[in-house]
């Protein structure tokens, strides 16, 4: 964000005085605010930064290790990991307004949902209320159509084939109205493509049940939007509804479990398919005895892929023809030194077993740590957003949201 996106535009954004707002802080917002005013310094211009943070509940973690109700992740209801290494908090859009409101060009939050940077943008701009929910719903989805850049564009559209010019693809523009209704397109001269059928799929990409996507700042029901092409390249979005938000927000918090390893081998010839798969096997039958011989245990988990073979499809693979695979063989192990042992058990399989074995796919693998995410609830008013800009740090109130069985249909 620093070094490549804004240290090309940073003069033209002051000069033309264009305001720009950025979730690229990561978990360290305020390093990424100062590595952008060094940068500033440098251009020789002046630039006022805000940083919008809270997001961050790693001190929150021993208390609700002592809760009464426990913490249980989103999907599968497993208590809270031992040790995490990260934790926060989706935050809104509100202190993305407030920094706004503030006289910030340039915006840096940490974790925050990444329609927020919109929203945030046009309840500024727009003077819109907290409770102003089919706007807000309407801003968010146009946060939501561009947060993905050239998906909106024709990037991983179905019809692929009729998308021009892939290697000159414009990114999304959205052109927005006060009353929530925005038109979406892209630069002249670009390529890609803009019509209903390629901003609806991304519409409906990631965001679960239409009619009640969660939000921080409002619960979308987008099962009533139209969208109209009212000129090349141009698509009007309206009927996006709102309701009040919920009384959490989502938190995704990381953890280390154990290490991980993914080796490659490309196998060529006639029962390609089966020759890879025999590899595999082998290579994890021969490492699991060397483990054992070692005093380390099992792994936590293998996997074997043959690329080329339909191995995405599970029990629906139907290409078992093919006379070139690569095999793709992962393990995970808490311990890294049986992932190492396993890294120079792979190279021999091409003089050892299969015939067409041809190479490794980048040289020996090696292992890393294997992080893993953990998604719960946390009650807003555990977490305080908040906005710093010119020195100062302003907290910024999330008003109360409801449970969704509390809800009027909309």
């Amino acid at each position: 964000f620093v070094s490549v996106a804004m240290k090309a535009v940073l003069k033209d954004v002051v000069a033309k005085g264009i305001r720009v707002v950025s979730n690229a802080g990561g978990v360290n917002p305020h390093g990424c605010a100062a590595a952008l005013a060094a940068l500033a310094a440098e251009q020789g211009v002046a630039l006022k930064i805000a940083v919008v943070d809270g997001d961050d509940v790693m001190p929150l973690v021993p208390q609700l290790r002592d809760a009464s109700e426990p913490v249980r992740e989103l999907q599968s209801g497993a208590p809270l990991p031992k040790q995490l290494l990260t934790a926060n908090a989706y935050l809104g859009a509100l202190p993305i307004r407030a920094a706004l409101d503030a006289g910030a060009q340039v915006v840096i939050t940490g974790r925050c949902v990444d329609s927020a940077v919109t929203l945030g943008v046009l309840m500024h701009a727009f003077d819109w209320r907290a409770d102003e929910y089919d706007k807000l719903a309407g801003g968010s989805l146009a946060g939501h159509i561009l947060e993905c850049g050239c998906q909106a564009t024709g990037g991983l559209f179905t019809d692929w084939d009729t998308v021009p010019d892939w290697p000159h693809i414009g990114y999304p523009i959205a052109e927005c109205r006060s009353d929530g209704v925005f038109t979406v397109t892209k630069p002249a001269g670009t390529g890609g493509l803009v019509t209903p059928a390629v901003v609806s799929e991304q519409m409906l990409y990631e965001i679960g049940d239409p009619a009640r996507y969660i939000l921080p700042d409002v619960v979308c029901d987008f099962t009533g939007v139209t969208m109209h092409q009212s000129a090349p390249d141009r698509v009007d979005v309206r009927g996006a509804r709102g309701l009040p938000p919920t009384g959490h927000y989502k938190v995704s918090a990381t953890y280390m479990d154990g290490f991980r390893i993914a080796a490659q081998l490309t196998i060529v010839g006639i029962d390609a398919v089966a020759k890879a798969r025999r590899t595999g096997e082998a290579i994890v039958a021969r490492t699991s005895e060397l483990l054992a011989a070692n005093g380390l245990a099992p792994y936590s988990a293998t996997h074997i892929e043959v690329l080329g073979a339909e191995s995405c499809y599970g029990p629906h693979a139907r290409a078992h023809g093919t006379r070139e695979a690569v095999l793709r063989l992962s393990a995970t192990h808490a311990r890294k030194e049986a992932l190492d042992l396993l890294a120079r058990e792979v190279a021999p399989a091409g003089t050892s077993w299969s015939p067409g074995t041809t190479g490794a796919g980048g040289g020996r693998a090696s292992a890393s740590p294997s992080i893993r995410q953990y998604a719960f609830l946390l009650p807003k008013d555990r977490v305080t957003a908040q906005c710093t800009i010119d020195g100062r740090t302003t907290p910024v109130t999330q008003p109360p949201g409801q449970a969704l069985a509390e809800r009027p249909s909309p």
